[in-house]
This record gives structure tokens, sequence and C-alpha cells, in this order.
């Protein structure tokens, strides 16, 4: 891909032209990650390690939800049908 000029807006935001975009995957809502360099203003998609982490830090939290939902679900039951009988 050719280089584009970008105008700066202001409130500092620059888009990322559509054909590089959709050539790399990034998506409306995705995370970038902006850094300097040199003196350059470097733009870089996440890594995959760090994509990983934030979903696991999702997931975890979904799962704390649903750890706390089957505890009220199973005292719930504990209440309306008694212990589970000792085989």
């Amino acid at each position: 891909m050719a280089s584009e000029t970008r105008t700066v807006g202001e409130r500092g935001q620059v888009t990322i032209p559509k054909e590089l975009r959709e050539r790399l995957g990034i998506m409306g809502g995705d995370e970038v990650v902006v850094r300097e360099e040199d003196g350059r203003v470097i733009i870089e998609q996440m890594t995959v390690r760090e994509r990983l982490a934030e979903g696991y830090r999702a997931r975890a939290g979904r799962d704390s939800q649903l750890e706390r939902e089957m505890a009220d679900v199973s005292a719930e039951a504990d209440d309306d049908l008694g212990d589970a009988p000792e085989w």
C-alpha cells in the first residue's frame, strides 16, 4: 500500500485507511497500541498475548458472575428440596 496523508482532527484523531484496516483485520471497536519510537508515532495491533489476556480477564468476570448466580440457585434448591441423600 502506498503511503497516504491524513489530517489529525482537533481531538487528535486520525482515521486508519480502510484498505489497511481490512488487510490487517482491524475492526471498529478493536484496540490498538499507540507509542512513540525515535520521534515517530507507531500504531500497532494488540499482540496475540495482549488479546488473549484481555479475553481471559473478560471470561473470568463472566465466570465469577455465573458462579454467584449458581450459588444462589443452589441455595434456593437446598431450601426447597433439602440436602441430597448420602448413598
